[in-house]
């Protein structure tokens, strides 16, 4: 399968050049592929939450997990925006480009998602986590939502006890059939890359010119000093093996790249994680609050392009005035879950946010958001595959030695050697302790 998404995403790359029109009316074949996903994430979270939550007898160990997943979240995420700050203004890829704000003419379709961002207010972050029709919330991928209701349902579940038992058996089965449904959904992966980079190559490939080209160039590679520096940084000090990681969710992040959207990814995440030995609580809470407050790629491409915008309108935003952007970004990069192309969302929020910056500025990378989009998705889902393993660690639900083999290729509960082995045992134990 990875070797047939590869092929999809380069034959898609090829006919969109060679054939844009052609490549451009291929939008659907990628949006129905996501769509066939993105129909089995609010399901899926919140079967495994619910199991996972259920298995729980310690509901302290829940909160510690929920706390610790925060305080990781709120830390590499600021990292990630200093790090598309440090970027933007050491290349400055807009300072060459002069617009004339006068000259900028808002478009209907960035009308729409402009006004989703001015509509925000700052008690939208926080009224936003709670469902008032849960419903409503299933139906529209609403992902911190079904999350909330997940972890209430599987407390009540181990509150009740012994009578909820068969419930929670139930919840569970039905996970297991539901992700059959996206082994099934995922044999068509490499058709839905192939439209989705198609359409992309396609429909946008003229728009990327000149200091356009400079500022993707800039996020691609700030994104990718940020993948080795930041997170495998933290990998190491977890004593997890950075090129293992990836070579362990290299099928999601070719997902999340060709289909140009991390939720897709975030079925085989919480999969791959369990079967590293992360408890399915763990998995469920943490990867999925992490779609909403660990969005590492979105952080970067927020601080870089709010400022880029600001350079090609001739604005020269000082240090204290960045620094109050970082501030709001924190905020606004956690607002907009679930809302349709919720990255330029979240520019245009904060934008709005603090008035430095004219918002039809946003306009500026409307063209180019498909490009920007894809890294997102890329570093979104490494991010999160990342911090779930981490918080694993973290828990002692993990022992860097078994992570490690397992992602390498070599399972060691299937071997059964270190059950039996009670030295085995000891080391992995003293490890436990240890982390």
């Amino acid at each position: 399968m990875y070797v047939w998404v590869v092929v999809g995403m380069v034959v898609g790359i090829i006919v969109g050049f060679l054939a844009p029109d052609f490549g451009a009316s291929l939008e659907p074949v990628g949006e129905a592929f996501v769509a066939l996903i993105t129909m089995l994430l609010g399901p899926i979270i919140f079967c495994m939450v619910v199991a996972g939550v259920a298995a729980v007898s310690n509901l302290r160990k829940l909160g510690a997990v929920a706390l610790r997943s925060l305080i990781y979240f709120e830390i590499v995420t600021t990292i990630a925006m200093v790090f598309g700050l440090v970027a933007v203004n050491v290349v400055r890829p807009g300072a060459d480009l002069r617009v004339d704000p006068a000259s900028l003419e808002v478009t209907a379709a960035a009308a729409e998602r402009i006004d989703a961002a001015k509509g925000m207010r700052w008690s939208d972050y926080f009224t936003q986590l709670i469902p008032s029709n849960i419903v409503e919330s299933f139906a529209t991928g609403s992902i911190l939502q079904i999350l909330v209701f997940s972890v209430l349902f599987g407390i009540a579940l181990t509150v009740v006890g012994e009578p909820a038992k068969g419930v929670a058996r139930g919840v569970e089965r039905l996970g297991t059939v539901l992700f059959t449904i996206v082994r099934f959904v995922t044999y068509l992966a490499p058709i839905g890359v192939f439209g989705a980079m198609a359409y992309t190559v396609g429909a946008h490939g003229a728009a990327v010119i000149g200091g356009l080209l400079k500022l993707i160039g800039t996020f691609y590679v700030t994104s990718a000093l940020f993948l080795i520096i930041v997170l495998g940084g933290i990998l190491l000090l977890a004593r997890l093996n950075p090129l293992s990681t990836l070579r362990y969710f290299r099928e999601e992040v070719l997902l999340a790249l060709g289909a140009s959207s991390s939720e897709v990814a975030l079925p085989g995440i919480i999969r791959k994680l369990e079967r590293v030995g992360v408890e399915k609580g763990t998995a469920g809470v943490t990867v999925s609050a992490g779609y909403s407050f660990n969005l590492d790629g979105t952080s970067i491409y927020l601080s870089l392009t709010t400022v880029f915008i600001a350079q090609a309108l001739g604005i020269d935003l000082g240090l204290g005035q960045q620094l109050l952007l970082l501030v709001i970004m924190l905020l606004s990069s956690k607002g907009t879950g679930g809302v349709t192309g919720g990255g330029f969302v979240m520019l245009n929020a904060t934008v709005a946010s603090t008035g430095l910056v004219p918002i039809a500025g946003t306009m500026l990378v409307l063209g180019i958001d498909r490009f920007m989009s894809e890294c997102r998705a890329v570093v979104n889902s490494l991010g999160n595959a990342v911090a779930g393993l981490v918080i694993a660690r973290w828990q002692g639900e993990i022992t860097s030695a078994e992570a490690n083999a397992i992602m390498g290729g070599r399972d060691v509960h299937a071997s059964g050697a270190q059950q039996d082995d009670p030295a085995a045992r000891g080391s992995v134990l003293a490890e436990r302790g240890s982390a």
